[in-house]
């Protein structure tokens, strides 16, 4: 019985490694969509005019932090 209680442990803690892995490991974006990438001060102008140049389509920014 107590083994058994085990099992149900390991295998309910690997499916949520698996979980977690597949929800917010994976970076994979849907087909024709940009890769994801991270804002940083290098890359900050070009985000800027690609956002300003698309005025006529919906635009989306997502900003994701941690705490």
């Amino acid at each position: 019985m107590r083994s058994m209680k085990y099992t149900y442990w390991v295998v309910a803690i690997i499916a949520a490694f698996v979980c977690v892995w597949y929800l917010w490991m994976s970076k994979g974006t849907p087909p024709g969509q940009p890769p994801l990438t991270s804002l940083t001060q290098d890359n900050l102008d070009h985000f800027k005019n690609d956002f300003n140049t698309a005025g006529d389509e919906a635009r989306l920014v997502l900003l994701l932090s941690p705490t």
